[in-house]
């Protein structure tokens, strides 16, 4: 299924309508300064997928974004509140004349403890034209595209237990003020004098298992199930994903000593990677959405 485009705006935190026109979310009407904005848009309505392909091209917003997050992700935390599980890229702003970075998080049946998070560098400018990001969700992988490279796989294995992600999710864009976090961890935050913050989205596909919401059978036969599980990563894109993570990978949780002094059992661990990360790691903080509206495209 493929959607029309949004625009998703950051403003001064207010009441939010819908223009069913053009998806794009505006305030009507100020309550408080001091408040903080979660702005959350569920993608295709209320579907649920057991697996599949979802992609956006997405344009960030530009000059001054420190603090501003914007989001692409799935989840079921509307369905499983303590143990949900949940697919992200997210897009964290920073100062002017730095880059965004974008990091990728994957939690299954409420793990959000332990956290698997990614972060990298981009080698291109995402405020001045769209780009695709796409997750790939089956049975046995997750994988994780920017403009069609690979950059991050997580294999489904026995010592993950219940922690891969298993159970139906949706489809959300959001963005939101992640201050006490995103850049430079809380050192800069949101300058709503630069609002509003606009994020752009297009190219919305949604290629996935659709699932009953009210007792979650799937609408899939074993044909549409077993497409997702025989994607895998080619040797060239193997290769392409290996030049990325070693060019513009900045923090992964496996090399986070300060905060596991054994990595979890599924990482493996590449010295050479290790080596090049020490030191420069700090605790990727866990995200809290707790959106004052869900708007329905």
């Amino acid at each position: 299924m493929e959607l029309a485009p949004c625009l998703c705006k950051l403003c001064q935190p207010y009441p939010l309508r819908r223009d069913t026109h053009s998806c794009l979310v505006t305030p009507i009407s100020c309550f408080s300064e001091m408040a903080r904005l979660c702005i959350s848009l569920l993608i295709g309505g209320l579907d649920l997928y057991l697996h599949g392909f979802f992609s956006a091209s997405i344009k960030l917003p530009s000059d001054y974004a420190a603090g501003v997050v914007v989001a692409f992700y799935m989840s079921n935390g509307d369905v499983f509140e303590k143990t949900h599980d949940e697919l992200d890229f997210e897009f964290l702003g920073n100062v002017r004349g730095r880059e965004w970075r974008v990091q990728t998080n994957v939690y299954g049946n409420g793990s959000t403890g332990v956290g698997r998070e990614e972060r990298y560098g981009l080698w291109f400018d995402p405020t001045e034209d769209f780009h695709h990001y796409s997750i790939l969700w089956s049975h046995d992988r997750i994988i994780f595209y920017i403009d069609e490279i690979p950059i991050r796989e997580v294999v489904r294995t026995q010592v993950m237990g219940g922690d891969f992600p298993s159970k139906p999710m949706s489809l959300y864009a959001t963005i939101w003020d992640g201050s006490n976090w995103a850049t430079s961890g809380g050192r800069y935050k949101v300058n709503y004098k630069y609002a509003p913050y606009v994020a752009e989205f297009g190219n919305l596909i949604l290629h996935g298992c659709a699932v009953d919401p009210t007792d979650h059978s799937s609408t899939c036969n074993k044909f549409n199930g077993n497409q997702y599980n025989s994607i895998t990563v080619s040797s060239d894109q193997r290769s392409a994903m290996e030049n990325f993570r070693r060019k513009y990978m900045t923090y992964s949780y496996c090399y986070d000593v300060l905060r596991y002094t054994k990595p979890p059992a599924e990482c493996s661990i590449d010295h050479r990677e290790a080596e090049r990360l020490q030191g420069r790691h700090r605790r990727s903080k866990g995200h809290h959405r707790n959106p004052q509206d869900v708007v329905t495209i």
